[in-house]
């Protein structure tokens, strides 16, 4: 695979100028290691899941940080979770900046201990699989929408290699990874459910069909899409609420994060299928909000994704906050707009006092709908262009 620029780099940089230690999250084979080596080559690299490695630090994780006390860089650290107890005070006691880099493939929160240990001392840096704007430029361009952007998948040429890719990439996060983590969760359940999620992907989230559906509580539900979602396997978009007198959604609307998994669990064989999935509406427009939250994120860390919905139907797919700017964007996956459909996006501009709204589609020119609202090519967003 050529050298692709991972736009993540830029925040990676950022967060070594500032923190002492840096923490990069992500999905197991989307890219942490390559990015951080190839950032980073100065970097002593440890493997927590080469058993040497493992052993190394395990038997004596103070010692290892005596010897080792700065460029380092420790791959799969949640296999270890009493490193970060450890870290503390290795960081506590000499603060410079940018002396050691962590990758992890579950959330904080989902290891025992660790968010408090890592508090105020350690800056995170969110890596998803390739981004459209990474790969548009590329020969992969074509494949990314359908297949997702694992970069491992990207490479394989036939479509019957990218689906054993994908069965072997849930096997084992399924039947290894999460028992790794101390997880001892039925596989084929979490996999039911997983695969029910292809069926609501894109809708509001209602926990008592999901509960029904697997016969099991609402709270062992609530449980296992914690995990999926600490994992990075799937984004539960929250409502976004104002004071304003509206009877408002208060659920989130749920989307698995990459389309290639989506698309596989949901028993797609091939691109040309995607076209007649009754899904196909909701797969684009999980594809565009990952894509403008990620990006977003890179940007200014502290940019929030939300959706807009009302229990009268109206419903705005989201709303981008970044540095104090609030836009609301519609998502369609048509070629045209037709003016009537901005009713629920001027709707919710008027509720939150918005002057500026956004339609991405699918078309070829950016069109000026109304006067505060306009249209924008997917293709542009893409590229690299901004809602």
């Amino acid at each position: 695979m050529p050298r692709i620029h991972r736009q993540a780099a830029d925040l990676l940089r950022r967060m070594l100028r500032t923190f002492p230690a840096v923490l990069v999250l992500g999905p197991r084979q989307c890219g942490k290691t390559t990015l951080v080596k190839g950032s980073l080559p100065e970097f002593d690299h440890f493997d927590l899941e080469r058993p040497q490695d493992l052993g190394l630090i395990a038997s004596d994780p103070s010692g290892f940080f005596d010897l080792h006390p700065t460029k380092i860089l420790i791959d799969e650290a949640q296999r270890l979770p009493g490193l970060f107890s450890v870290l503390r005070p290795v960081l506590d006691s000499r603060p410079a900046r940018g002396r050691i880099v962590l990758t992890g493939s579950a959330s904080p929160d989902l290891v025992r201990g660790v968010s408090d240990s890592l508090a105020g001392r350690v800056g995170v840096v969110h890596l998803t699989p390739f981004l459209e704007e990474e790969v548009a430029s590329t020969r992969y361009s074509k494949l990314r929408e359908f297949y997702g952007g694992f970069p491992p998948l990207l490479t394989l040429r036939s479509n019957d290699k990218k689906r054993l890719w994908l069965e072997s990439y849930i096997q084992l996060f399924l039947e290894r990874d999460l028992p790794a983590l101390g997880l001892r969760l039925p596989a084929a359940r979490m996999r039911l459910l997983w695969t029910m999620l292809t069926h609501v992907h894109g809708n509001i989230l209602n926990m008592s069909d999901l509960s029904r559906s697997l016969g099991i509580s609402v709270p062992t539900v609530q449980a296992n899409l914690d995990v999926l979602e600490q994992t990075f396997m799937i984004r539960r978009l929250p409502p976004y609420f104002a004071s304003i007198q509206k009877r408002l959604t208060k659920s989130p609307k749920i989307y698995i994060r990459d389309t290639g998994l989506l698309h596989y669990l949901a028993g797609l064989q091939n691109e040309a299928a995607l076209e007649t999935w009754d899904r196909r509406g909701a797969s684009f427009e999980g594809l565009v909000i990952e894509e403008l939250i990620t990006r977003a994120q890179i940007d200014d860390p502290g940019a929030r994704g939300y959706f807009w919905g009302t229990h009268g139907g109206g419903e705005t797919d989201l709303l981008l906050e970044s540095r104090g700017v609030m836009t609301p964007i519609e998502i369609k996956r048509s070629r045209s707009v037709d003016a009537r459909e901005l009713n629920p996006l001027r709707r919710c501009m008027a509720d939150l006092g918005l002057k500026r709204g956004v339609v991405i589609y699918r078309g070829r020119k950016r069109v000026r709908l109304t006067a505060d609202v306009d249209a924008i090519p997917w293709d542009e967003i893409r590229a690299g262009g901004t809602p």
